[in-house]
């Protein structure tokens, strides 16, 4: 603020003078150019801000029972996707049971940040609400109105994020590889040319065109979104995983075959601070070509649209038709550069590791949570401390 004002005051003391007038013109545009220049090499010298670290870790896995709860805290990780409460059937959720884990999460100062909808990725015969995604009615509209009252049940408990799927083949995977290098971890693995020899039926949806697909999306949101509204909780779509071909066992995917136009489309729907993504960077790089650099753009995309309500963490080998999912530190994207990008399009939400590698070893699920906590821990404290 100083030379600034220093240099308000001498141009005004020589508007004031009754010196020569060439001269003094001469003098004053030295004058103003100088301080401009000094102006300006103070700003270039200056580093640049970097914006403030904001994410953190998360776990979706486990529950909210004493010995996960225990588990995750000395993890370090106090942030909490708790499943989902007990179901009261043909109404919802048990409100007294989300408030109990909430309160036994408080006690090991964990934050109850989301849950999971009957909307999952297990496929369209094993969830407990088909009818919303076969678009039969008047089923769907009974499913419907207890999807409105979990909603309900979650706003009242303060749990602001509630995870789902619209799709209706489940995740697909045609094997796994054995990877001798690191201790014969095993990798689930999608290879789309060996899934056409498996030759797997139809669903019972039979054939389901993207324009069906999306009909039946629109007419769960166009109910469901109000009521988040009113509850301020936010509904985060998952990435169907993986993107596949047109017609794949007759279903087109809602992000089929272009990935990322898919992620468009589905954003543009509606402007809702309560419509979004739970955008599962592991889904969205399987439909990449070159997921290390394609992903980033897409992150900068929805995060600068505030569509980003959750993050799930997962690297690849591979990508479109063909990849195996792997640790954080052996995949094909960069996750430095990812918590980077998230960072910059100041993203405040749970960064969760999903879908670990197996080995034979009794405890390898909570031996790759462990892991992957403390590397994504590891990188926000890192890239959160950097000038």
């Amino acid at each position: 603020m100083t030379p600034n004002i220093n240099r308000r005051k001498a141009i005004s003391s020589l508007l004031k003078t009754s010196l020569g007038t060439t001269a003094m013109v001469g003098s004053m545009g030295s004058m103003i150019a100088g301080c401009e220049a000094a102006d300006s090499k103070a700003k270039a010298d200056s580093p640049p801000k970097t914006k403030p670290m904001r994410m953190h870790v998360g776990c979706q896995h486990g529950g909210t029972g004493k010995e996960n709860l225990e588990y995750l805290a000395r993890h370090g990780v106090y942030h909490l996707d708790g499943g989902s409460p007990k179901l009261i059937e043909g109404v919802g959720w048990d409100l007294d049971d989300s408030m109990a884990k909430k309160e036994a999460c408080e006690k090991y100062g964990i934050s109850l940040d989301a849950y999971h909808l009957p909307l999952s990725s297990a496929g369209i015969d094993k969830i407990s609400t088909p009818n919303i995604m076969l678009g039969e009615s008047p089923e769907r509209d009974r499913e419907i109105e207890m999807i409105q009252q979990m909603i309900s049940v979650a706003g009242k408990t303060g749990v602001r994020t509630l995870n789902y799927n619209t799709i209706i083949l489940e995740i697909l995977r045609t094997g796994r590889t054995v990877d001798p290098s690191r201790g014969n971890a095993s990798y689930s693995t999608w290879n789309y040319e060996e899934a056409l020899k498996q030759n797997k039926p139809k669903t019972i949806a039979g054939d389901v065109s993207i324009d069906e697909m999306y009909e039946r999306i629109t007419y769960f949101l166009d109910r469901v979104l109000p009521v988040a509204e009113e509850y301020n909780v936010r509904l985060a779509n998952h990435i169907a995983d993986p993107p596949a071909p047109v017609g794949f066992r007759g279903i087109t995917r809602w992000n089929s075959p272009d990935v990322f136009e898919g992620i468009k489309k589905f954003a543009q729907l509606y402007d809702s601070p309560s419509h979004g993504f739970n955008l599962c960077l592991g889904s969205t790089a399987e439909g990449l070509k070159d997921p290390r650099t394609e992903i980033l753009p897409i992150i900068r995309w929805v995060g600068e649209r505030k569509q980003i309500f959750n993050i799930h963490l997962r690297n690849i080998k591979g990508g479109w038709n063909n990849f195996q999912e792997v640790y954080p530190d052996n995949g094909d994207m960069n996750f430095a550069e990812i918590i980077r990008e998230l960072r910059d399009v100041g993203y405040d939400g749970m960064v969760m590791p999903d879908h670990i590698p197996h080995h034979d070893d009794p405890a390898n699920g909570l031996q790759g949570h462990a892991f992957a906590f403390g590397y994504i821990k590891a990188l926000i404290d890192v890239i959160g401390s950097e000038a």
